[in-house]
């Protein structure tokens, strides 16, 4: 039930790239900021490891949950809860002596981000339209996309000049200004009828296929690949995947209703929306070859991948106008193409020093050029295809194949490196780890070349189909 008199404005995409922020910028430099933290608050180092990861954990186990609840409730209603779980756990990190408000403000934040990403996308839906969505969805992926490329040099000089806490105490205030700079947009909500049926049998479900496969892919090396816990684990993840997959089909409220899969651009723009996100694993074997193996310190590493962040932010905007010129599947093929060009690059192990440091940049500057011409076209690709009364749950998977793309690619991309370094050297498994991230590149543009229409046309057609079909 949107007004329909009210339409988006300048001060409605600030508020929301605001709330995006406090988790892409605040919640993520925690990965930055290890030693700090355990230097201050005396915690293992297992602990901060758990926290830290907890927090992309529940945001990529719950946002499908948060999506749906958002058609429901609210979008507006559920961007707030997010606004608020956010102040409360920054509030504990601050406040946080051990290790225990450390982990609860952890999980807090992953449940935050899993409320604020698909909510703020079916807001924008709501609320503007044609070209004007997609500038407003521009400013949602640098919000997210810029966020994270900034974090490791914004929080970095923030701990290291004001204390690391002033990271949260800064997402506080984010959250808050987010918070009134929203307030005047009307709540959105899907038409719906009848009552309304948590599926707790579909979370459960997922929740266990979705820990059983992380388990698998970041601790089978140390189980063992053929040992009984890492057997019985991955049993349990292909059981998981195909229980899940037959008991939501018989739901009428399902998690995930599959029916949305059955339009193929929004299909497309997902399934190669996971798989460019996994192509991130190249950032951890990157970075940590050029350490190991080239001698270079931390923030050498970190300089290195610059050209990642500026190319990234540059290019969001401009994919948008392409965009606009061509249709979505001719930028989103370029990024593809550009991406895999620039993570390959990376790979040429065999070059010697001066030139391979070359080679490294310019394939970091490719990948974000890549990736940032991909973004607004898939992210349009997949709202313009959602129907309106599920864009909330179709957001939500199309922002849960990011996280969970993102987790995957870089724990296989580290089992890989981590696994050919002990057979081999150093190098060789820098290049099989690349090698890895090329065929993740390679496979989403082969989604993009299959499932996405050649016009924009095709696209809105096969849209109104799906809103037929629900």
């Amino acid at each position: 039930m949107e007004s329909t008199s009210y339409q988006g404005t300048n001060k409605m995409i600030a508020g929301i790239v605001f709330g995006v922020i406090t988790f892409w910028l605040f919640a993520q430099a925690m990965v930055n900021i290890v030693p700090a933290v355990q230097e201050d608050l005396g915690v293992e180092m297992t602990a901060l490891n758990i926290a830290i990861s907890l927090t992309s954990l529940f945001s990529g186990l719950f946002i499908v949950v948060a999506g749906g609840l958002a058609d429901r409730v609210g979008r507006k209603k559920i961007t707030y809860v997010g606004l608020i779980l956010s102040v409360v756990g920054s509030l504990l990190l601050v406040l946080a002596q051990g290790a225990v408000l450390l982990i609860i403000g952890r999980v807090l934040q992953g449940l935050s981000a899993a409320c604020i990403m698909p909510a703020t996308i079916a807001l924008m839906k709501a609320y503007f339209e044609g070209a004007e969505r997609q500038r407003a969805l521009s400013y949602w992926s640098i919000g997210s996309w810029g966020g994270s490329g900034i974090t490791s040099f914004a929080g970095g000089a923030i701990a290291t000049y004001m204390g690391w806490k002033w990271i949260f105490i800064f997402s506080i205030i984010f959250a808050l200004l987010a918070m009134w700079l929203i307030r005047e947009v009307p709540e959105s909500k899907a038409k719906t009828s009848g009552k309304f049926s948590f599926d707790y049998g579909g979370l459960g479900i997922f929740i266990i296929t979705m820990v059983a496969i992380n388990v698998v892919i970041t601790q089978g090396a140390d189980f063992g690949w053929t040992s009984l816990p890492t057997l019985i684990l991955a049993a349990v993840s292909i059981a998981g995947v195909i229980v899940f997959v037959k008991y939501e089909s018989n739901r009428e409220h399902a998690l995930i209703d599959f029916e949305i899969f059955k339009n193929k651009p929004y299909t497309g723009a997902t399934v190669s929306n996971f798989l460019l996100n996994a192509v991130a694993g190249t950032l951890i074997v990157a970075n940590t070859y050029v350490q190991v193996g080239r001698g270079f310190t931390e923030f050498q590493s970190g300089m290195l991948s610059i050209g990642y962040l500026i190319a990234v932010l540059g290019m969001i905007r401009v994919g948008e106008k392409l965009m606009q010129k061509t249709g979505a599947k001719k930028p989103m093929i370029w990024g593809s193409s550009i991406t895999l060009v620039g993570v390959a690059v990376m790979g040429l192990t065999f070059l010697p020093g001066v030139i391979y440091t070359i080679t490294v940049f310019v394939g970091f500057v490719l990948f974000g050029l890549g990736l940032g011409m991909y973004a607004t076209p898939s992210t349009d690709t997949a709202v313009a295809a959602a129907p309106d009364e599920k864009v909330g749950e179709a957001s939500g998977v199309y922002k849960m194949a990011s996280s969970l793309g993102n987790a995957f690619g870089i724990a296989i991309s580290a089992t890989v490196y981590s696994t050919v370094a002990a057979a081999s050297n150093v190098h060789i498994s820098a290049t099989v780890g690349i090698i890895t991230n090329v065929a993740f590149a390679a496979v989403s543009l082969l989604s993009v070349l299959i499932l996405i229409p050649s016009d924009s046309k095709k696209r809105k057609k096969s849209g109104k189909v799906i809103e037929q079909r629900t």
